[in-house]
Protein backbone atom coordinates (compact mmCIF):
# COMPACT_ATOMS: atom_id res chain seq x y z
CA UNK A 1 0.00 0.00 0.00
CA UNK A 2 1.18 3.53 -0.77
CA UNK A 3 2.57 5.42 2.24
CA UNK A 4 1.77 9.13 1.88
CA UNK A 5 3.98 10.25 4.81
CA UNK A 6 7.12 9.44 6.73
CA UNK A 7 8.95 11.03 9.66
CA UNK A 8 12.70 10.67 9.24
CA UNK A 9 15.87 12.55 10.20
CA UNK A 10 13.89 15.11 12.22
CA UNK A 11 11.75 16.03 9.21
CA UNK A 12 8.27 15.15 8.00
CA UNK A 13 8.05 13.99 4.38
CA UNK A 14 4.84 14.23 2.34
CA UNK A 15 4.22 12.50 -1.00
CA UNK A 16 3.34 15.61 -3.00
CA UNK A 17 -0.15 15.03 -4.40
CA UNK A 18 0.15 18.04 -6.72
CA UNK A 19 2.66 16.16 -8.87
CA UNK A 20 0.87 12.84 -9.08
CA UNK A 21 0.41 10.73 -11.11
CA UNK A 22 3.32 11.72 -13.35
CA UNK A 23 5.90 12.24 -10.60
CA UNK A 24 6.32 10.72 -7.12
CA UNK A 25 8.03 13.59 -5.33
CA UNK A 26 8.59 13.82 -1.57
CA UNK A 27 8.11 17.25 -0.01
CA UNK A 28 10.31 17.97 3.03
CA UNK A 29 8.70 19.80 5.97
CA UNK A 30 10.84 21.02 8.86
CA UNK A 31 8.35 23.32 10.61
CA UNK A 32 4.66 23.71 11.37
CA UNK A 33 4.60 26.51 8.79
CA UNK A 34 5.95 24.13 6.11
CA UNK A 35 3.17 21.65 6.93
CA UNK A 36 0.50 24.37 6.91
CA UNK A 37 1.70 25.45 3.47
CA UNK A 38 1.58 21.86 2.24
CA UNK A 39 -2.02 21.61 3.48
CA UNK A 40 -3.04 24.98 2.06
CA UNK A 41 -1.56 24.29 -1.37
CA UNK A 42 -2.99 20.74 -1.51
CA UNK A 43 0.35 18.93 -1.48
CA UNK A 44 -1.53 16.89 1.11
CA UNK A 45 -5.33 16.73 1.10
CA UNK A 46 -8.17 14.58 2.35
CA UNK A 47 -9.67 15.26 5.78
CA UNK A 48 -7.99 12.41 7.72
CA UNK A 49 -4.65 12.94 5.97
CA UNK A 50 -4.45 16.63 6.76
CA UNK A 51 -5.27 15.82 10.38
CA UNK A 52 -2.33 13.41 10.50
CA UNK A 53 -0.05 15.93 8.77
CA UNK A 54 -1.09 18.71 11.17
CA UNK A 55 -0.33 16.49 14.16
CA UNK A 56 3.20 15.89 12.85
CA UNK A 57 3.47 19.62 12.10
CA UNK A 58 2.89 20.35 15.77
CA UNK A 59 5.57 17.79 16.65
CA UNK A 60 7.97 19.67 14.36
CA UNK A 61 7.11 22.88 16.21
CA UNK A 62 7.85 21.20 19.54
CA UNK A 63 11.14 19.89 18.18
CA UNK A 64 12.30 23.36 17.10
CA UNK A 65 11.17 25.12 20.26
CA UNK A 66 8.58 27.24 18.44
CA UNK A 67 5.61 28.70 20.31
CA UNK A 68 3.13 25.85 20.23
CA UNK A 69 -0.01 27.97 20.52
CA UNK A 70 1.06 29.99 17.48
CA UNK A 71 1.93 26.82 15.57
CA UNK A 72 -1.46 25.33 16.43
CA UNK A 73 -3.29 28.42 15.17
CA UNK A 74 -1.27 28.41 11.94
CA UNK A 75 -2.10 24.76 11.28
CA UNK A 76 -5.80 25.04 12.14
CA UNK A 77 -6.23 28.05 9.84
CA UNK A 78 -4.69 26.25 6.84
CA UNK A 79 -8.08 24.90 5.66
CA UNK A 80 -11.40 25.67 7.39
CA UNK A 81 -13.83 22.95 6.29
CA UNK A 82 -12.19 19.64 7.28
CA UNK A 83 -12.87 19.13 10.99
CA UNK A 84 -10.12 16.49 11.37
CA UNK A 85 -7.50 19.22 11.11
CA UNK A 86 -8.50 21.11 14.25
CA UNK A 87 -9.39 17.84 16.02
CA UNK A 88 -5.88 16.41 15.54
CA UNK A 89 -4.10 19.63 16.56
CA UNK A 90 -6.19 19.96 19.71
CA UNK A 91 -5.58 16.32 20.58
CA UNK A 92 -1.80 16.77 20.38
CA UNK A 93 -1.99 19.99 22.38
CA UNK A 94 -3.97 18.18 25.10
CA UNK A 95 -1.44 15.33 25.16
CA UNK A 96 1.52 17.67 25.80
CA UNK A 97 -0.24 20.01 28.18
CA UNK A 98 1.76 20.46 31.39
CA UNK A 99 4.76 18.39 30.30
CA UNK A 100 8.32 19.62 30.96
CA UNK A 101 9.95 21.09 27.81
CA UNK A 102 12.37 18.19 27.35
CA UNK A 103 9.49 15.71 27.01
CA UNK A 104 7.19 17.70 24.73
CA UNK A 105 8.63 16.68 21.34
CA UNK A 106 8.64 12.93 21.94
CA UNK A 107 5.14 13.03 23.39
CA UNK A 108 3.83 15.13 20.49
CA UNK A 109 5.43 12.81 17.95
CA UNK A 110 4.00 9.76 19.73
CA UNK A 111 0.50 11.30 19.67
CA UNK A 112 0.83 12.03 15.94
CA UNK A 113 1.91 8.42 15.33
CA UNK A 114 -1.05 7.19 17.38
CA UNK A 115 -3.45 9.33 15.35
CA UNK A 116 -2.05 7.83 12.14
CA UNK A 117 -2.25 4.26 13.47
CA UNK A 118 -5.81 4.79 14.69
CA UNK A 119 -6.72 6.11 11.24
CA UNK A 120 -5.33 2.93 9.66
CA UNK A 121 -7.41 0.81 12.04
CA UNK A 122 -10.53 2.95 11.54
CA UNK A 123 -10.21 2.64 7.75
CA UNK A 124 -10.00 -1.14 8.00
CA UNK A 125 -13.02 -1.37 10.31
CA UNK A 126 -15.28 0.94 8.30
CA UNK A 127 -14.25 -0.75 5.06
CA UNK A 128 -15.45 -4.08 6.46
CA UNK A 129 -18.72 -2.60 7.73
CA UNK A 130 -19.26 -0.88 4.38
CA UNK A 131 -18.58 -3.97 2.31
CA UNK A 132 -21.00 -5.95 4.48
CA UNK A 133 -23.84 -3.74 3.18
CA UNK A 134 -23.50 -5.31 -0.28
CA UNK A 135 -24.97 -8.69 -1.24
CA UNK A 136 -22.54 -11.57 -1.50
CA UNK A 137 -24.02 -13.18 -4.61
CA UNK A 138 -23.31 -10.48 -7.22
CA UNK A 139 -20.81 -7.89 -8.39
CA UNK A 140 -21.30 -4.12 -8.39
CA UNK A 141 -20.43 -1.11 -10.50
CA UNK A 142 -19.65 1.73 -8.11
CA UNK A 143 -19.23 5.45 -8.71
CA UNK A 144 -16.90 7.47 -6.49
CA UNK A 145 -15.91 11.12 -6.35
CA UNK A 146 -12.64 12.90 -5.55
CA UNK A 147 -9.97 10.84 -3.73
CA UNK A 148 -10.66 8.90 -0.54
CA UNK A 149 -7.87 6.36 -0.60
CA UNK A 150 -4.49 5.98 1.06
CA UNK A 151 -3.37 9.40 -0.12
CA UNK A 152 -6.34 11.03 1.61
CA UNK A 153 -6.35 9.01 4.83
CA UNK A 154 -3.03 7.34 5.53
CA UNK A 155 -4.84 3.98 5.68
CA UNK A 156 -6.65 1.84 3.10
CA UNK A 157 -9.15 4.64 2.61
CA UNK A 158 -12.75 5.52 3.45
CA UNK A 159 -14.98 5.26 0.36
CA UNK A 160 -12.04 3.77 -1.54
CA UNK A 161 -11.39 1.48 1.42
CA UNK A 162 -14.90 0.04 1.09
CA UNK A 163 -14.27 -0.42 -2.63
CA UNK A 164 -10.92 -2.13 -1.92
CA UNK A 165 -12.60 -4.50 0.54
CA UNK A 166 -15.32 -5.31 -2.00
CA UNK A 167 -12.63 -5.96 -4.62
CA UNK A 168 -10.87 -8.34 -2.20
CA UNK A 169 -14.16 -10.22 -1.92
CA UNK A 170 -14.48 -10.40 -5.71
CA UNK A 171 -17.55 -8.18 -5.80
CA UNK A 172 -16.39 -5.23 -7.94
CA UNK A 173 -17.31 -5.29 -11.61
CA UNK A 174 -16.22 -1.69 -12.30
CA UNK A 175 -15.33 1.50 -10.44
CA UNK A 176 -16.38 4.67 -12.25
CA UNK A 177 -14.11 7.53 -11.23
CA UNK A 178 -15.33 11.12 -11.48
CA UNK A 179 -12.44 13.26 -12.70
CA UNK A 180 -13.44 15.81 -9.99
CA UNK A 181 -13.07 19.31 -11.34
CA UNK A 182 -11.39 21.69 -10.97
CA UNK A 183 -8.25 19.96 -9.61
CA UNK A 184 -8.89 16.45 -10.96
CA UNK A 185 -8.28 14.51 -7.74
CA UNK A 186 -10.26 11.63 -9.22
CA UNK A 187 -8.38 11.56 -12.51
CA UNK A 188 -4.96 12.09 -10.92
CA UNK A 189 -5.18 10.34 -7.55
CA UNK A 190 -8.04 7.84 -7.37
CA UNK A 191 -7.26 6.47 -10.82
CA UNK A 192 -3.58 6.23 -9.76
CA UNK A 193 -4.46 4.22 -6.65
CA UNK A 194 -6.92 1.90 -8.40
CA UNK A 195 -4.43 1.19 -11.17
CA UNK A 196 -1.74 0.31 -8.61
CA UNK A 197 -4.20 -2.09 -6.95
CA UNK A 198 -5.30 -3.60 -10.29
CA UNK A 199 -8.97 -2.84 -9.59
CA UNK A 200 -11.06 -2.37 -12.77
CA UNK A 201 -11.74 1.34 -13.20
CA UNK A 202 -13.09 3.74 -15.81
CA UNK A 203 -12.59 7.51 -15.72
CA UNK A 204 -15.54 9.79 -16.50
CA UNK A 205 -16.07 13.54 -16.46
CA UNK A 206 -18.24 14.80 -13.61
CA UNK A 207 -21.14 15.67 -15.90
CA UNK A 208 -21.45 12.08 -17.20
CA UNK A 209 -22.65 10.60 -13.91
CA UNK A 210 -26.38 11.20 -14.44
CA UNK A 211 -26.34 9.58 -17.87
CA UNK A 212 -24.55 6.49 -16.52
CA UNK A 213 -27.21 6.19 -13.81
CA UNK A 214 -29.93 6.52 -16.45
CA UNK A 215 -28.26 3.69 -18.37
CA UNK A 216 -28.30 1.57 -15.19
CA UNK A 217 -24.52 1.33 -15.17
CA UNK A 218 -24.19 2.50 -11.54
CA UNK A 219 -25.28 0.23 -8.66
CA UNK A 220 -24.10 2.48 -5.82
CA UNK A 221 -22.32 5.75 -5.11
CA UNK A 222 -19.74 5.89 -2.30
CA UNK A 223 -17.95 9.12 -1.34
CA UNK A 224 -15.99 10.39 1.64
CA UNK A 225 -16.59 13.41 3.87
CA UNK A 226 -14.69 16.37 5.27
CA UNK A 227 -17.17 17.25 8.02
CA UNK A 228 -20.38 15.60 9.23
CA UNK A 229 -22.94 17.53 11.25
CA UNK A 230 -24.90 16.03 14.14
CA UNK A 231 -27.94 15.54 11.89
CA UNK A 232 -25.75 13.71 9.30
CA UNK A 233 -25.64 16.59 6.80
CA UNK A 234 -22.26 16.09 5.15
CA UNK A 235 -19.66 18.41 3.62
CA UNK A 236 -17.51 16.87 0.92
CA UNK A 237 -15.71 17.81 -2.28
CA UNK A 238 -17.76 20.06 -4.56
CA UNK A 239 -19.93 17.92 -6.83
CA UNK A 240 -20.99 15.47 -4.12
CA UNK A 241 -24.38 17.15 -3.64
CA UNK A 242 -25.09 16.84 -7.38
CA UNK A 243 -24.31 13.11 -7.25
CA UNK A 244 -26.63 12.67 -4.27
CA UNK A 245 -29.51 14.39 -6.12
CA UNK A 246 -28.89 12.26 -9.21
CA UNK A 247 -28.68 9.08 -7.13
CA UNK A 248 -31.99 9.88 -5.43
CA UNK A 249 -33.67 10.51 -8.79
CA UNK A 250 -32.41 7.20 -10.18
CA UNK A 251 -32.99 5.16 -6.98
CA UNK A 252 -29.28 4.44 -6.60
CA UNK A 253 -27.98 3.98 -3.01
CA UNK A 254 -25.75 6.87 -1.91
CA UNK A 255 -23.24 6.14 0.87
CA UNK A 256 -20.85 8.33 2.84
CA UNK A 257 -17.79 6.62 4.36
CA UNK A 258 -15.81 8.50 7.02
CA UNK A 259 -14.18 7.93 10.42
CA UNK A 260 -15.84 9.18 13.61
CA UNK A 261 -13.20 11.93 13.79
CA UNK A 262 -15.00 13.59 10.84
CA UNK A 263 -18.12 14.19 12.95
CA UNK A 264 -18.37 17.69 14.42
CA UNK A 265 -20.37 17.56 17.69
CA UNK A 266 -20.50 21.38 17.72
CA UNK A 267 -22.18 21.53 14.30
CA UNK A 268 -25.93 20.80 14.50
CA UNK A 269 -26.68 20.94 10.73
CA UNK A 270 -24.98 21.49 7.40
CA UNK A 271 -25.91 25.17 7.51
CA UNK A 272 -23.26 25.64 10.19
CA UNK A 273 -20.39 24.12 8.16
CA UNK A 274 -17.92 26.73 6.83
CA UNK A 275 -17.29 26.30 3.09
CA UNK A 276 -13.82 27.11 1.84
CA UNK A 277 -13.68 29.15 -1.36
CA UNK A 278 -10.45 28.86 -3.30
CA UNK A 279 -8.80 31.03 -5.94
CA UNK A 280 -10.54 31.50 -9.29
CA UNK A 281 -7.35 30.48 -11.09
CA UNK A 282 -8.04 26.83 -10.19
CA UNK A 283 -11.15 26.96 -12.38
CA UNK A 284 -9.75 29.16 -15.15
CA UNK A 285 -6.44 27.36 -15.68
CA UNK A 286 -4.78 23.99 -15.32
CA UNK A 287 -1.08 23.21 -15.04
CA UNK A 288 -0.30 26.88 -15.49
CA UNK A 289 -2.19 27.11 -18.80
CA UNK A 290 -5.22 29.42 -18.97
CA UNK A 291 -8.23 27.53 -20.36
CA UNK A 292 -11.05 30.04 -19.83
CA UNK A 293 -12.14 33.48 -20.96
CA UNK A 294 -11.22 36.42 -18.76
CA UNK A 295 -14.34 36.50 -16.57
CA UNK A 296 -14.86 35.95 -12.81
CA UNK A 297 -15.05 32.36 -11.55
CA UNK A 298 -16.78 30.92 -8.48
CA UNK A 299 -14.76 28.18 -6.77
CA UNK A 300 -16.20 26.68 -3.57
CA UNK A 301 -14.09 23.66 -2.64
CA UNK A 302 -16.94 21.81 -0.91
CA UNK A 303 -20.70 21.45 -0.92
CA UNK A 304 -23.12 20.08 1.67
CA UNK A 305 -25.33 17.05 1.08
CA UNK A 306 -28.44 17.00 3.32
CA UNK A 307 -28.99 13.81 5.28
CA UNK A 308 -32.31 13.10 3.48
CA UNK A 309 -30.29 12.26 0.33
CA UNK A 310 -27.87 9.92 2.14
CA UNK A 311 -28.69 6.20 2.33
CA UNK A 312 -26.20 5.60 5.16
CA UNK A 313 -23.06 6.99 6.76
CA UNK A 314 -20.44 4.27 7.26
CA UNK A 315 -18.00 4.69 10.17
CA UNK A 316 -15.60 2.38 12.00
CA UNK A 317 -18.07 2.07 14.90
CA UNK A 318 -21.43 1.60 13.18
CA UNK A 319 -23.52 2.41 10.13
CA UNK A 320 -25.80 5.43 10.67
CA UNK A 321 -29.04 5.42 8.72
CA UNK A 322 -30.86 8.20 10.57
CA UNK A 323 -29.74 11.46 12.21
Amino acid sequence: MIKPFRFQDNAFFILDQRRLPTQEHWLTCRSAFDVSQAIQTLAVRGAPAIGIAAAFGLALAAQSGALLEDAAKTLISARPTAVNLAWAVRRVMAAIDGLPPEKVFERAKKEAEDIWEEEIQANAALSTLGADLFDEDRTYSILTHCNTGTLATGGMGTALGVIRELAERGRVAMVYVDETRPLLQGARLTAYELKKDDIPATLITDNMAGWLMHQRKIDAVITGADRIAVNLDTANKIGTYSLAVLAKAHKVPFYIAAPMSTFDPDCPTGKHIPIEERHAAEVKSYGGTVVAADIPAYNPSFDVTPHRLITAVITEKKVFRKP
